[in-house]
């Protein structure tokens, strides 16, 4: 099968207006232009011309305005959709959003994807069954977004996964993605469909520069700068594991690594989705994993802090929410170091991820849209 086109479906300004619509809707439309280094006429003639290719509507006017109520812009919400896989150790996900970036539907398959073709034939078939559910004709696809933790390697971005997704790694897998489901596919590392996810649905609407961090079976993370994933040239931005030796990877803050600690402690926990439903602070084992763990993430922050400096670091991924709030209490932040005059530089905000679901699954759907109609 021929490789799918995946270049935009809008233009730079036409991406422009639907950006600063599906960031401030419903927004007056007379305010569009405070937003832009455009003319009131150039913006005027690309809403217009949205408007006619049925992406962008006219809403309810502002109400508690003074004068005459101001008409209103917003995004048509049915005019396209887009499915994500997020493929974990221990469950396959898939989700389908539509044009506002919200997530109308979504399958978890509770089961080990060590069989990459039985998987996808299980997601396929669960696609086709939220479509006709919700209505949606398939010519509304615009595309699959397609997230796996790993990292890429070879010329053809294939992953290298986890031990327990061998199956998935080292193929070419877009291509087989594209086959199964009969659309053009975008692929990223968990990570980075988190960070994706948060920049889009979560910290990303009052932050524009941050790092996120993506507690998982194992550990990675994305960046998203002004507004934007950066990828890194090879597409592996945010593989934050490689600052630590082989020696000192046991302690890197990955949840297998908690997961080990519980058991040997007696608490029966077997997968990171049974951590994160059922995690209890007071388990034995997890104050030892904080121990271990903490001086390792301590490193990493401080690094992010000093070369990126970011505006926020967000602590996501599967982690448990009290979890996180334990972490992001214990963590010594540079600022605590004494400073010449006793002044030291600003530093980034450590906040739990504000996505509403699994971050990486979300980003996933989202890919398609992003990188076709947004910004």
């Amino acid at each position: 099968m021929a490789a799918f086109e995946k270049s935009p479906l809008a233009s730079e300004n036409e991406r422009l207006i639907l950006d600063i619509v599906r960031r401030h809707e419903p927004i007056a439309r007379a305010l569009i232009t405070t937003h832009t280094n455009l003319t009131q006429q150039s913006v005027h003639r690309l809403v217009e011309a949205l408007m006619t290719r049925g992406l962008l509507r006219a809403a309810a006017p502002l109400k508690g305005t003074r004068g005459q109520p101001s008409p209103t812009i917003e995004l048509v919400k049915e005019a396209a959709y887009s499915v994500g896989v997020s493929i974990n150790t221990d469950s396959a996900i898939l989700s389908l959003a539509d044009f506002g970036c919200n997530i109308i539907a979504q399958e978890t398959l509770e089961m080990v994807p060590s069989d990459r073709r039985a998987t996808l034939a299980a997601l396929s078939r669960t696609l086709q069954s939220i479509l006709k559910k919700h209505a949606i004709s398939r010519d509304r696809l615009v595309g699959l977004g397609f997230a796996m933790s790993g990292f890429f390697v070879l010329d053809n971005h294939a992953f290298n996964a986890p031990e327990p997704l061998r199956d998935w790694s080292l193929i070419d897998l877009r291509l087989e993605l594209e086959e199964v489901f009969e659309l053009p596919a975008w692929m990223e590392n968990n990570a980075t469909t988190g960070a994706i996810g948060e920049s889009l649905r979560g910290v990303g609407l009052w932050c524009p520069t941050f790092a996120y961090l993506s507690f998982n079976y194992g550990f990675g993370g994305g960046l998203v700068l002004d507004g934007k994933p950066y990828l890194g040239f090879h597409g592996n931005a945010g593989e934050f594991s490689v600052v630590y030796t082989p020696e000192e990877a046991p302690r890197r803050p990955a949840l297998q690594y908690l997961i080990k600690s519980l058991q040997k402690n007696g608490i029966d926990i077997g997968s990171i989705q049974e951590l994160r439903q059922n995690f209890d602070p007071s388990w034995p084992g997890v104050e030892s994993w904080l121990d271990d763990t903490m001086p390792m993430l301590d490193r990493l922050i401080a690094t992010l802090v000093g070369v990126l400096d970011p505006q926020a670091i967000v602590f996501g991924g599967q982690l448990p929410p009290e979890l996180g709030r334990m972490m992001i209490s214990r963590v010594s932040m540079p600022s605590e170091r004494r400073h010449r005059y006793g002044v030291g530089p600003g530093e980034a905000r450590l906040i739990l991820s504000e996505t509403k679901g699994d971050a990486a699954a979300i980003g996933a759907a989202l890919l398609p849209l992003k990188f076709r109609y947004f910004l």
